[in-house]
């Protein structure tokens, strides 16, 4: 047995599932928090105790929109992915891919390219994409591995928040931000456009899609039918068994009906993107009304679109399960003042030059915790700016390090690939032998650069 596939049975044997990985973490920082967090009024033991379960029941609410708001990204892309169109589309792209490599190499390099523009519009792409790859393979008997096109296609949360749609560089460069009246407004051209994060943005988008392409070359291939049922995804173009005799009936196998209300939603969505005449438009919200609109327009029906979304909606129980515990995590760390403590001691130990180094240190470890870049500047943020302005150091890069450090870890952190795999039939442990790889080249990467810059 070679050392590449001893190193992947290993990290696959001792991997367990998502939803374990979330409750061990849960009980991690519960008792850090019990032994490190502020306790000023001085609570015993025993309501010490009760203060953080209320932190992590507080908490475990907290993010109930946007789990619906990952609900819809992962149904409604799938619905627009059972189309004949989208399939016919894919396969087109596929054409270019004529091998394992090759198909790492496209699958990987097409996911960071829309990662980089919007991190849901990548997330979501790549994963369609890699199961199609799968689904073509299987149809011409060809094997590749499967497991690293998943994890190729996941490296597009290793670019997100140094993108277009990243939270931290965003958010302060908005009018009215939280932190407007300490640091003013920071624009993009010091953050997202900076000489250091298009350096890194390009450096990723070459290194990354090369490493895919190196490790297919290198690393054993297997069948897809050992990952991916044989059940056809597929739906007929039209519904010629449904029952037509009720006017009901006939509404709800109409393409008109169905094509008439898609192209009204999209309509609406492109106007308010003429409006806005830029890409901030691309929210979570915006994006899953045109998937809304297009999953609409691309089927035949709105029985053949409901049909789709019965299918689609099995794969979203991991996310309606898992992200209440992952935001009682972040109840803990916030409500019980963890990450204050936590993010201290990096400061206490930087000074002007290295605290972007430190920042991206603790925002990678945090990350892990608080797999959110949006709650994660809202709670480490405020840490971070105070700590810059007293130690004089380069605030704008301090707050690129954090969107490294929190877009870095995802390649340890389950969390965003919940809608991955619920969409390509693969497990958390198939491919995190190879997102720890993606991970130490990241690292490197993201390393280097802060360094450098």
């Amino acid at each position: 047995m070679s050392f590449s596939t001893k190193y992947i049975a290993t990290v696959q044997r001792y991997v367990p599932s998502p939803f374990s990985i979330a409750i061990i973490l849960s009980i991690i920082i519960g008792f850090a928090a019990f032994f490190w967090a502020p306790n000023p009024q001085n609570f015993g033991l025993q309501q010490r105790g009760f203060s953080i379960f209320l932190a992590w029941e507080k908490g475990f609410w907290d993010l109930l929109a946007f789990s619906m708001q990952m609900v819809l990204i992962l149904v409604l892309g799938h619905i627009c992915a059972l189309t004949n169109a989208v399939n016919k589309l894919m396969q087109w792209l596929l054409g270019f891919f004529t091998n394992n490599a090759t198909t790492a190499l496209g699958v990987c390099l097409i996911s960071l390219v829309f990662a980089w523009i919007n991190w849901g519009l990548g997330l979501i792409v790549g994963a369609i994409l890699a199961r199609k790859a799968a689904e073509n393979a299987r149809a011409k008997n060809i094997a590749i591995n499967y497991p690293l096109i998943g994890a190729a296609a996941y490296t597009a949360m290793m670019v997100w928040h140094g993108g277009l749609s990243g939270s931290a560089p965003l958010t302060i460069a908005t009018e009215h931000h939280a932190l407007v009246d300490k640091i003013g407004v920071i624009p993009v051209s010091d953050t997202i456009f900076s000489p250091m994060n298009l350096f890194v943005s390009v450096l990723l988008l070459f290194v990354i899609p090369f490493l895919s392409y190196w490790f297919a070359k290198t690393l054993p291939t297997a069948p897809v039918h050992l990952y991916l049922s044989e059940e056809s995804d597929y739906l007929p173009e039209s519904n010629s068994n449904a029952k037509k005799n009720t006017p009901a009936e006939s509404l709800e196998n109409s393409r008109w009906f169905s094509l008439s209300m898609g192209s009204v939603i999209l309509a609406i969505g492109f106007y308010k993107a003429y409006v806005a005449g830029n890409l901030s438009v691309l929210s979570l919200n915006y994006i899953n009304f045109m998937l809304l609109g297009l999953g609409l327009c691309l089927h035949h029906s709105v029985y053949q679109f409901l049909l789709a979304g019965e299918k689609a909606v099995k794969g979203a129980w991991g996310i309606i399960i898992q992200f209440p515990f992952y935001a009682g995590i972040m109840g803990i760390m916030q409500y019980t003042g963890l990450i204050v403590v936590f993010s201290d001691f990096f400061v206490n130990i930087s000074n002007t030059y290295s605290f972007p180094i430190f920042t991206y240190l603790s925002a990678g470890i945090v990350n892990l915790f608080v797999p959110s870049g949006g709650g994660q500047w809202a709670v480490q943020g405020p840490i971070i700016v105070n700590a810059a302005q007293l130690l004089q150091a380069d605030l704008p890069k301090s707050v690129m390090a954090l969107a490294y450090g929190d877009q870095l870890t995802n390649m340890l952190q389950p969390f965003w690939a919940l809608p991955l795999l619920a969409i390509t039939g693969l497990r958390a442990s198939d491919i995190l032998p190879y997102c720890i790889l993606f991970f130490i080249a990241g690292f490197l990467i993201f390393f280097l650069a802060l360094l450098a810059f």
